[in-house]
């Protein structure tokens, strides 16, 4: 398997230079490409996860004197996500720009799945999407306007098998970015959703990615190469500046043309 040669992030976005940004699920693979672009532009970013090292060794190292505010947190547990993020708005300010990122794709048969199964993984998959823009809300009204930014994923699109509740929880995004873009708008509150193709994470590659994987992704893309956290940074940086004011209700496919 070979990797993309896609560069990082390269455009500048003026308008997201001191703006408070808060990204879920911000420790490692695309959550983490998104605390290092947003850093980047000069936002205030403050995120959260659950692996405490990696989300402290992030934060440490951009560090500096617009380092990043990490929160431990588990965004199934709804009153420790809006305390982390109260904690992002008591330390840089009303939340402009919200990151639905959180997410597991652990594999799971029709079969197997308890009560108890699936509700946790709706709960990591797509109940905080709902209440982090809840929490955010009156933060963006009283700035005039934000951008909230739910993650889906192709994986239901394209009919893919063994995770049928993510897959559910990741198409219902799609519903909830629409509802939510219409009941915001007057506010100038967008929302959108990113949708992103198989991008070769460390976990992707560690867990699903195998040697006969590549055959499947050339097959499947239009375009070669492979999908990058980075490139779904990209996608994520545009959609938060004010340079897609006008665009809201839309899901953004960063998928090298699979679908």
């Amino acid at each position: 398997m070979t990797s993309s040669t896609s560069p990082a992030p390269s455009a500048i976005y003026p308008s997201l230079a001191g703006r408070t940004v808060f990204i879920s699920g911000g420790a490692s693979g695309i959550g983490e490409s998104l605390v290092r672009a947003f850093h980047a532009q000069g936002a205030r970013v403050g995120f959260c996860d659950l692996d405490a090292a990696a989300g402290s060794a992030l934060a440490q190292q951009l560090g500096g004197s617009n380092a990043p505010l990490f929160q431990v947190c588990d965004v199934t547990d709804v009153a420790a996500l809006g305390a982390a993020i109260a904690a992002v708005r008591a330390h840089f300010g009303p939340i402009q720009v919200l990151l639905n990122n959180a997410a597991n794709d652990r594999r799971h048969q029709m079969a197997d799945v308890t009560s108890e199964d699936f509700d946790r993984l709706v709960a990591v998959n797509f109940k905080h999407q709902f209440f982090a823009a809840q929490a955010v809300a009156d933060d963006m009204r009283g700035l005039g306007g934000g951008s909230i930014i739910n993650f889906g994923s192709i994986s239901w699109m394209i009919k893919g098998a063994g995770y049928p509740v993510y897959q559910a929880c990741k198409s219902a995004a799609r519903g909830l970015t629409r509802s939510l873009a219409r009941d915001l708008g007057k506010a100038r509150i967008r929302v959108n959703s990113i949708v992103p193709g198989w991008v070769m994470t460390e976990r992707q590659l560690r867990l699903w990615v195998k040697p006969e994987s590549a055959a499947e992704i050339d097959a499947a893309q239009c375009l070669p190469g492979r999908v990058m956290a980075e490139d779904i940074a990209s996608m994520a940086l545009f959609l938060a500046a004010d340079d897609s004011k006008m665009c809201t209700a839309q899901d953004y496919v960063v998928d090298a043309g699979w679908t």
